[in-house]
């Protein structure tokens, strides 16, 4: 192949060759799938419906739950239609919409987590000032730079990473579409310059990280100050499910992208993908309702509502 234009579809890396084995990768993605849809939809409906809810906190936790919605259901049914049909094809501007749209929910995600950070600082080491820093009209225009970020951040890699001529083949060496695999098809030097916006990309989420960590570190020194063992333990519970869900985000996003090339292999490369694209949205609303009263009542109220018509 000369160049991209002769490139109608592409060839995503399979889970296995055996017809048994494809079965099972199917059954099992489709088991994640479903409990995504299900506890992230729980938690989006209990927000919504439950007034006592619509909190700062709960509002950036819908936001999230939207988002692993949306790209765990980016890359996993397609993964799933190719094991059920034995395929590995994705048409070319499918394999685009998917490195467009998984860089959206995935930008935003942790722009959101950086934010739900901040929230929690002022909730707990400025609580007088809470309502006036994140009011109504704060946290909509917080949650709204937040998506709008991703969709930036998408139109500008999808762009970039598509206007490159592709010469190495159609084989993608991975589960879907992603800019680091499609770079590696392109036989031109102007690769570099999609590589210039990942580092820059990578300097930001670094600021990210860095106001996230000092977040709790204020966090913890203010929780330490607490006299009472009943209120450092509120506070805790406040913050450890969120931790959580930036630790399992960051670590495995992380381990993908750094990892070692000596350590790299095919096998290796389609369990992290597993690990940093579709576990933590299944992860996440297990992880912020096994501590949260408020959201389990809420869920409560919800299914037995439903239970009772």
């Amino acid at each position: 192949m000369s160049n991209s234009s002769s490139i109608t579809e592409f060839l995503l890396l399979a889970f296995a060759d055996t017809r048994q084995l494809q079965l099972l990768h199917y059954w099992l993605f489709l088991g994640i799938y479903l409990a995504a849809l299900l506890g992230n939809g729980l938690i989006i409906s209990a927000v919504a419906c439950a007034h006592h809810l619509h909190t700062p906190m709960y509002f950036f936790l819908l936001n999230l739950s939207l988002l692993d919605l949306g790209s765990i259901s980016t890359t996993v049914p397609q993964s799933m239609a190719n094991s059920q049909w034995d395929s590995r094809a994705i048409s070319y501007w499918g394999c685009a919409a998917q490195v467009f749209f998984f860089a959206v929910f995935i930008t935003a995600e942790y722009c959101v987590l950086t934010v739900m950070a901040y929230d929690r600082y002022v909730a707990i080491c400025q609580p007088l000032h809470y309502g006036t820093l994140l009011g109504s009209r704060a946290c909509v225009h917080m949650a709204a730079a937040a998506w709008a970020s991703g969709f930036l951040y998408a139109v500008l890699h999808t762009a970039n990473t598509f206007s490159l001529p592709l010469c190495q083949g159609n084989a993608v060496g991975q589960f879907f579409c992603e800019i680091p695999q499609i770079l590696k098809l392109s036989c031109s030097r102007s690769y570099l310059r999609e590589v210039g916006l990942l580092g820059l990309s990578a300097c930001l989420a670094f600021g990210c990280f860095v106001f996230i960590v000092f977040s709790y570190v204020q966090i913890f020194r203010a929780v330490l100050r607490i006299p009472s063992e009943q209120g450092r333990h509120k506070a805790f519970s406040m913050c450890l499910p969120h931790l959580a869900v930036v630790c399992l985000f960051i670590s495995t996003g992380t381990f993908a992208y750094l990892k070692s090339p000596s350590i790299s292999s095919p096998s290796l490369s389609l369990v992290v993908a597993v690990l940093y694209s579709v576990v933590p949205p299944a992860v996440n609303p297990l992880l912020y309702s096994m501590r949260n009263q408020e959201l389990k009542d809420a869920l409560r109220k919800i299914m037995s509502r439903c239970c009772s018509e």
